[in-house]
Parts: C-alpha cells; structure tokens; sequence
C-alpha cells in the first residue's frame, strides 16, 4: 500500500481515547465536549499525550478526525499531540434518516465515508450493536477498538491496531 487512497482510515475519537476521564491522580471526571470550553480554562486538555500523535501517524493509516470537537480538534488538540490538520468527518443532522436503537449515530457515517476501504474505528462508546452494522453493512475489513475511557489509549491498544492492521496489508 503505497499511495494516500489506498491506506486504511483511522476514525479518531478524542474524549475517552485522548482524554482520558480520570486524572493521573487517579481521580474520575468528565470529559469536555462542548465547544464553549475547549480552548480557554480547559484542564482536561493536560490530559492529552503529546507524543501520542507520532504514534497514531507511525501506523501508517489515514487519520480522519471522528469527534464532537469537529474542526476544533484541529484547531485545538492536533498541534498539542504532534498531529497535522486531518479531515474531519462531518455528522449529519440528528434529524436525518433516524438511528437504529443501539447504534451509535457515528457508525452510519463512518461507514459510508469508508465506502469499501479498510478501517479502524477508535472510540469508548462502542456497542455490539455498531459490530454488527459494520460487518453486515460494509464490505472491507473493519477494526472498531473500544479504549478504556478512564485510560485512554495505551500501549496495548497500539499493539492491537499494529496487529490488525499488519493482517490487513498483508494479506
């Protein structure tokens, strides 16, 4: 795989995967997700790893921002962890087509922004019922990693995804 277009996407999350809910302290908060908040006074963005983005770019995917922060992410958190401006993928209105009870409203989306590309999806809120969506309705292979939350990404969590992805390319 040697060209941009050919590569596996990398859907990326940033509350839960980036920004851990609990402190190193180990004491449990919220995450931000509102918009109001995120640049100015925002403590959880201490959270953020800054030598985490070298590592999600080593993986050699294209990484398209899946989160409520939308531009914001590139805006806020892309240059505090070494990433560059990455495309965001855009929700549609709530209103729109309806949500299967149980399906995350982000898995329609991503699916159809992957068309038949390999992809991995990074996330804390993902639910059996999203597995299954993907499987039946997307016809690459699919990687939908669910991060601990309290955690964030972690070392093991990369060696799942070098993983999958080493059995994607070479097979």
């Amino acid at each position: 795989m040697t060209r941009s277009s050919e590569r596996p996407l990398l859907f990326l999350d940033v509350d839960g995967p980036l920004i851990p809910f609990r402190s190193s302290a180990g004491h449990s908060e919220v995450a931000a997700t509102s918009s109001t908040i995120i640049e100015e006074g925002n403590p959880l963005l201490a959270r953020l790893d800054p030598g985490i983005g070298e590592r999600l770019i080593a993986l050699g995917c294209q990484v398209v921002w899946a989160t409520t922060w939308m531009e914001e992410a590139n805006e806020v958190v892309a240059p505090r962890i070494g990433l560059p401006k990455l495309p965001v993928l855009v929700w549609p209105d709530a209103d729109v087509g309806g949500t299967p009870r149980g399906l995350h409203w982000k898995t329609r989306p991503m699916v159809e922004w992957a068309a038949c590309r390999p992809f991995i999806w990074i996330d804390d809120e993902i639910s059996a019922m999203d597995r299954l969506w993907v499987d039946a309705g997307h016809p690459g292979p699919s990687l939908l990693h669910q991060v601990d939350p309290a955690k964030g990404l972690e070392d093991s969590d990369f060696h799942a995804l070098a993983g999958w992805l080493d059995a994607v390319t070479s097979g």
